[in-house]
């Protein structure tokens, strides 16, 4: 009875075995199955955030170039005002030298 005692201890072994490799396997593959899902989150909050830094210095870029556009117009209207008061100031010298030559030309 005692090599039927340790057969049968030796097939309990074997089982318990069998069962902790099986049980080892399930869970790695579990681990694995888990650690995919956590990767596809992670990705996706990545391309999310990525996203919206996107958005954001893009919005940044357009109120910039909103704001130097404004600076530019600014400017140019600030130009031509000060050209067009320039010319203004020497419409009257103009049209003297106008007159001038005109009667230079008659008289000649």
């Amino acid at each position: 009875m005692a090599k039927d005692k340790i057969l049968s201890e030796i097939k309990d072994a074997e089982g318990n075995a069998r069962n902790m490799v099986e049980a080892g396997v399930k869970s790695k593959h579990d681990r694995i199955t888990s650690a995919r899902a956590e990767a596809r989150e992670i990705i996706k909050q990545a391309e999310a955030d990525a996203q919206k830094a996107a958005q954001s210095a893009m919005k940044s870029a357009e109120e910039s170039i909103a704001s130097e556009k404004k600076q530019i117009i600014e400017d140019g209207e600030k130009e031509a005002k000060e050209i067009a008061e320039k010319a203004s100031s020497r419409k009257d010298q103009a049209v003297d030298n106008l007159i001038t030559e005109f009667e230079r030309a008659i008289h000649a």
